[in-house]
């Protein structure tokens, strides 16, 4: 009888949390939703990192509904594919027969293969597209891993820095070129409000002496915020703007490594169904910052729910930032 009452207790307090949960979100999700946002981004090319599942997939979602054409950057061509067909029935659903993909309302969906985890990968990428693609406008650097057991890649890197932040560093290099050719043009990157519990220590990028999967998570957002704003700087006069953002806690698969022992996993599914915002709603910054005419020309910012929000001074170094990125060159072999 008290487990049932318990239970009722913590299923009222769910629904008034989610209710109230809601309506504080409710304003930023709303805001790119207006009926004249259809064609928004028609002609636009978009390459996605990660668009498969999550945040990704929710930011291809939204914005082939604006009419972009989405390049899905994704590790599993399989599930990108499928994934790929999911949205493709679903903006039929909506958009009804008459504005399919081809169609000249909604926009269209390109699928390719790429390994953040893998230097050879991204190459073999980046090739294909300035072979294949005339354009570039926006380059959205989503896909990441979090908190994951320490491992290394192929090219002898921890995973996480290597795909939150190498990968995307160099894919990003590679890709600058096509990405001024079309100009304005426009960087997205996907941070996190966990980027306020990591250092960059620079004796020991690799984690080779010790290995916080939490802090190397950490470590790995700040990086993005440090990346993004030496970008900003190096592009400054180029037509090509460059922002970070943190989507808040949204409920998709990246935590799939962080183990929830079975007791607690009622409440944290209460928990996450009250208090965490759906892919759809973490993905509006993102759309926001690719799509936006009030963010054009805006460079080198941090936003949080579609506005701009301050930084701690550790993500303003500029010195900092500048080492890293000349490291990161170093790393990722485009210096010797």
């Amino acid at each position: 009888m008290a487990v049932a009452t318990v239970a009722a207790f913590l299923a009222a307090l769910g629904g008034a949390l989610w209710l109230a949960a809601r309506r504080f979100v409710g304003p930023s999700v709303q805001r790119l939703h207006r009926g004249g946002d259809s064609g928004l981004m028609h002609g636009k090319t978009v390459l996605i990192t990660g668009a498969n599942s999550g945040l990704g997939r929710a930011t291809a979602a939204e914005l082939l509904r604006l009419g972009a054409r989405v390049i899905m950057g994704c590790r599993d061509r399989a599930r990108a594919e499928e994934a790929a067909g999911q949205l493709r029935r679903e903006l039929r659903q909506t958009e009804g027969p008459e504005e399919g993909p081809n169609s000249g309302g909604a926009g269209e969906l390109v699928v390719r293969e790429l390994d953040l985890a893998s230097l050879r990968s991204v190459r073999a990428f980046c090739q294909e597209m300035l072979q294949e693609e005339p354009r570039l406008d926006v380059l959205i650097n989503n896909a990441g891993i979090f908190q994951c057991p320490y491992m290394k890649t192929e090219d002898g890197f921890e995973m996480q820095f290597a795909v939150n932040h190498l990968g995307h560093f160099l894919l990003t290099n590679l890709l600058l070129g096509l990405l001024k050719s079309s100009a304005p043009s426009r960087i997205v990157v996907v941070s996190s409000k966990l980027y306020k519990y990591g250092d960059i220590n620079f004796e020991d990028l690799n984690s080779e002496q010790s290995y916080n999967k939490s802090f190397c998570y950490s470590r790995s957002k700040l990086a993005n915020i440090l990346f993004t704003r030496e970008l900003a700087r190096r592009l400054e006069g180029t037509n090509v703007t460059v922002n970070v953002l943190h989507p808040g806690i949204v409920r998709t698969n990246l935590g799939r490594h962080i183990h929830i022992p079975l007791l607690v996993r009622p409440l944290f599914n209460l928990v996450s169904w009250a208090f965490f915002k759906t892919p759809a709603e973490g993905a509006q910054t993102s759309v926001y910052l690719a799509s936006s005419p009030e963010v054009e020309g805006v460079s080198g910012k941090y936003f949080g729910d579609c506005k701009e929000e301050e930084l701690l001074p550790k993500a303003m170094d500029d010195s900092v930032a500048r080492k890293l990125w000349d490291i990161s060159e170093v790393m990722v072999g485009i210096l010797k």
